[in-house]
């Protein structure tokens, strides 16, 4: 009956330009527009000209991990090689880190990815569905997306 799916992801933001900055330079995302009258600052960013994240000037502080809203904003990635590479350029950027490199999503599983924060403290991940084989689980016995 319904075909919903996720659009894009509107994520509000203390400082547009250097969150800006922070997704397009370190994950690659396009700028396809931008608002810049004062009090009303936004960016459209996306892939291939399709909108994935709107950031919008509107925190008054950093991410809340114990509010009500967003846990956090996962991006599945073509491979395992693509989630290294993310890694790579994320730490020459000098980003916050959740676990130190690739982790499985459990115990066992071949699924799982990288884990860190944006500027303001959103949880982020890149991860892939299978690849992290042996990999190791940094949350005993819950999904580690779920913790960090």
């Amino acid at each position: 009956m319904s075909t919903l799916r996720t659009g894009h992801v509107g994520l509000n933001v203390t400082d547009l330009d250097r969150s800006l900055a922070f997704y397009r330079d370190a994950l690659g995302f396009e700028p396809l527009g931008e608002g810049k009258e004062d009090g009303r600052r936004f960016a459209f960013l996306g892939r291939d000209g399709e909108l994935v994240l709107t950031l919008w000037q509107q925190a008054e502080g950093g991410y809340a991990p114990a509010a009500a809203g967003l846990h956090h904003l996962a991006f599945t990635a073509s491979g395992i090689d693509e989630v290294r590479a993310h890694e790579a350029r994320l730490r020459e950027l000098g980003t916050p880190f959740a676990h130190d490199g690739v982790v499985a999503h459990g115990e066992g599983t071949a699924s799982g990815g990288i884990f860190f924060h944006d500027p303001d403290g959103t949880r982020l991940e890149i991860s892939v569905p299978t690849g992290a084989h042996g990999a190791p689980a940094p949350t005993p016995g819950a999904p580690t997306c779920g913790f960090f």
